[in-house]
Order: C-alpha cells, then sequence, then structure tokens
C-alpha cells in the first residue's frame, strides 16, 4: 500500500444489489448502505437502495471515468458503492480496486446477471462464454460462436438483442436459440426464446441479458482455436501472411498473457489479429502504410471479434515514435527499408522477441547480418501446395507440387 492510501481501513464499502432491491440485501449489506454517510451509485441503483439510505446519495458523474477520482476524494469517511450484481464481474469493483487498496474496501456482492441467467437455464457457468457487450461493440461476440457452444452476453440497451439477432444469422448462425432475459431477479422479470433468424421480439428492456446456444449451418463463419486461420476468411489483396507461415510466425511470437505486439507492415492484419486472438488480455498495433489497407484491417479485426485492434496509419520508423513499447514485434514488410529493423530492436522491451520474415534476397541478407552480429534463429519455411498442371487431351489435368516462395525467418530475443 503506499503511503498516501494509509487511511482508516474498510471506509469504503462496495453493495451489490439486484432488481429485487432492498429485499434482497442482507442485513450486512443493509447496514453498509444504511450506515454510510455518502452512497455513490447509478440513478437506478440508488431508487432501489432508497428505502434504506440515510446519508447524501451521489449518482455517478459524467463522463464514468472520474469514478475513481470522485469516490477516493471522501477517503476517510464511510462510503458505500453501491454496483450492478458482482461488482466484480465487469462492475465498478474492478475499477475501484486499480486505485484503493483492497483492506479498504468491505465488498459483499449479490448474484450476476450471468449467474442468474445460467440458473435459469440449468447452465454450468465453466462450460458456458460469458461476454460483456455491455457499451462495447457487438463483434467482441464472434470468436465465442462455435458450433454447439453456450454464450451469455450482458448487452447496452434493448435494441442490442435484435442487432445481435442480425449478426448471428449473417454470419451463418440463424440457426441459434436466443433467449432474451428482461429485468432479471426482480419483479419485472421476463424471459423469452426465439432464433437469431426468427428474431421478432418487441419492446425489450433496456436491461436485458441475452443467452445463445449456439447453432452453426454449414458455411458459417467460425473462427478456429489454433493458429494458421485460412486465408479465405481474411479480406485482402494478396499482401497476407500465408496461413501456414502465419502459424509458424505466431508459435515463433510466443504470445504470453497481457502483451503488446507492433504488427510492422501489416497488410491485412491477419498476424495481429491471430495474436489478439491467442488471449483476451493480448494487445496489438498493426502499423499500415496504406490508407486502403489500413481500412482493411479495420474490417477483418471487427471480423473476427478483435475491434480493439490498435491500427496506426504511417510508415515505419517515423510511426513507431509515439507507440508504446511493445512486448513483441513482427516484421512481415518494409524490414529493408531504413532504419527500421534499428527502431525495433530499440524499441522492444528486454525479454521481447522480435520476428522478421524475408521473402527477397535482398532483406534475407540484411537478416543474415543481423544474426550474425545480434544472434538469434534463423529458419528457413519452405512450403508446396498441390494443384493442376497444364490440361490433358482427355481435360483431366495432372496434379503436381507447387512451390511457394520460400521465406526467412529470423527469430530475436532481446536481452
Amino acid at each position: 500500500m503506499s503511503p498516501d492510501t494509509a487511511a482508516s481501513p474498510r471506509w469504503l464499502s462496495i453493495v451489490g444489489i439486484g432488481e429485487d432491491g432492498v429485499d434482497g440485501l442482507s442485513a450486512v449489506a443493509r447496514g453498509l448502505v444504511s450506515n454510510a454517510a455518502i452512497v455513490f451509485g447509478g440513478k437506478r441503483h440508488l431508487a432501489l437502495a432508497a428505502p434504506v439510505i440515510r446519508g447524501a446519495a451521489r449518482p455517478w458523474p459524467s463522463p464514468f471515468d472520474r469514478v475513481a477520482e470522485e469516490v477516493l476524494a471522501q477517503r476517510g469517511r464511510a462510503v458505500c458503492v453501491l454496483a450492478s450484481g458482482d461488482p466484480f464481474m465487469h462492475g465498478v469493483g474492478a475499477v475501484l480496486a486499480r486505485h484503493i487498496d483492497a483492506q479498504e474496501m468491505l465488498v459483499v456482492p449479490a448474484p450476476s446477471a450471468f449467474s442468474l441467467a445460467a440458473a435459469r437455464l440449468g447452465w454450468a457457468l465453466p462450460e458456458t462464454a460469458l461476454v460483456s457487450l455491455h457499451a462495447r461493440s457487438l463483434d467482441f461476440v464472434r470468436p465465442h460462436l462455435q458450433p454447439g457452444a453456450r454464450v451469455i452476453a450482458l448487452t447496452s440497451d434493448g435494441a442490442a438483442p435484435a442487432a445481435l439477432a442480425r449478426l448471428l444469422d449473417d454470419t451463418g448462425f440463424g440457426g441459434s436459440r436466443l433467449i432474451v432475459f428482461e429485468a432479471l431477479g426482480g419483479p419485472r422479470e421476463r424471459a423469452r426464446a426465439t432464433t437469431a433468424a426468427a428474431f421478432d421480439l418487441r419492446d425489450v428492456d433496456a436491461l436485458n441479458t441475452v443467452a445463445i446456444e449456439v447453432v452453426a449451418s454449414p458455411g458459417a463463419r467460425v473462427i478456429p482455436r489454433t493458429a494458421g486461420i485460412a486465408d479465405s476468411l481474411f479480406e485482402h489483396d494478396g499482401q497476407i501472411t500465408k496461413r501456414e507461415i502465419r502459424a509458424v510466425t505466431l508459435s515463433s511470437l510466443a504470445p504470453r498473457r497481457g502483451e503488446l505486439l507492433w504488427d510492422i507492415g501489416a497488410g491485412a492484419g491477419s498476424v495481429a489479429i491471430e495474436w489478439m486472438l491467442a488471449d483476451p488480455s493480448l494487445r496489438a498495433t498493426a502499423i499500415e502504410a496504406r490508407p486502403d489497407r489500413a481500412a482493411r484491417i479495420r474490417r477483418n479485426a471487427a471480423a473476427f471479434g478483435v475491434p480493439a485492434l490498435d491500427i496506426v496509419e504511417g510508415e515505419a520508423p517515423g510511426a513507431l515514435a509515439s507507440l508504446a513499447r511493445p512486448d513483441a514485434i513482427f516484421i512481415g514488410g518494409g524490414a529493408g527499408d531504413p532504419g527500421v529493423l534499428d527502431a525495433a530492436v530499440a524499441a522492444l522491451r528486454p525479454g521481447g522477441r522480435l520476428v522478421v520474415n524475408a521473402v527477397t534476397l535482398a532483406t534475407e541478407g540484411l537478416l543474415l547480418a543481423r544474426h550474425a552480429t545480434l544472434g538469434g534463429e534463423l529458419i528457413r519455411i519452405a512450403i508446396s501446395r498441390a494443384g493442376p498442371v497444364g490440361r490433358s487431351p482427355d481435360s483431366q489435368s495432372p496434379i503436381a507440387w507447387r512451390p511457394a516462395m520460400p521465406v526467412t525467418q529470423w527469430v530475436w530475443v532481446k536481452p
């Protein structure tokens, strides 16, 4: 704990409250709300807890980013924060915990919307994908659309379930069953079921949670769980790290939880996208000089469910100057441009990985020189694909191996 957090312990209570209001609060939770000098919460939370609030009721500030600042300003007083259900399940608890030591807090959670929906359906939570789409792009659900999967999604408003149904139908999951829960846990609770293709629910409450039983039709856009996604699933103009090379490249980059990747000369963004798909904690910045390709990367990122991919339009090394320091760097294009390799080597964090792919002899020569001075690992990747060759008199084309251009890969770990 830092010196400025050494105020009286347990000055802050965080109380989860559901749609059943004070009736659902335990005696301990009621006491924390009643004895607080100041009670923070959303307008809905404050209205639900109004019968037991004795202190000053403070609605959340706008913008919400100031929430920690406002709560911290009251350190030392008896402060209570109201949250929806479990404060640490996509809730305000996690926001406050980044600024306030756990020893200063007393947390009394209530069942989350995820728990309530799973309880109504009889679904095991560890076997269910839990996704927050609240104030976030619906595209975040895409990686979870796997045949036979169960998904529970928090939404932002009453229009979201219909929009989610359209997304599923447009991507080949129209047969999926949707159960829309409204005002879970309270007297207004309602559950209605339909399919994505036949979605016709009207007057959906703004406070809703959607459960999905995923059904994939033939040709549905199912995003594979492993590296080396088919090139055909990406929108590209030929400037893409091909599937087999990409799988080796991701293995060499060796993503670890919470790390940041720079994808320099990103092309279609395939490496950065697969990096982010490896774990929700991973971040990536795609650097691409051409505006049309940068726009294509943005579309690909949305289509693969990683719309948070950061895209920088500009040429390296100049475009790298103001970026956050990376844990890994991939250079798929432009390694031979003046200053790019030097900038990458300098920017990389200690222990970080630099992976560079070369096709031309000139770039390969640069990698050989770097390997001679810095060490690392050199790999030659040669791929051949079977394909028709010419045409025989009976119109049956013989099949033969067609070699792709070999790729030289340099992998270097910064000391």
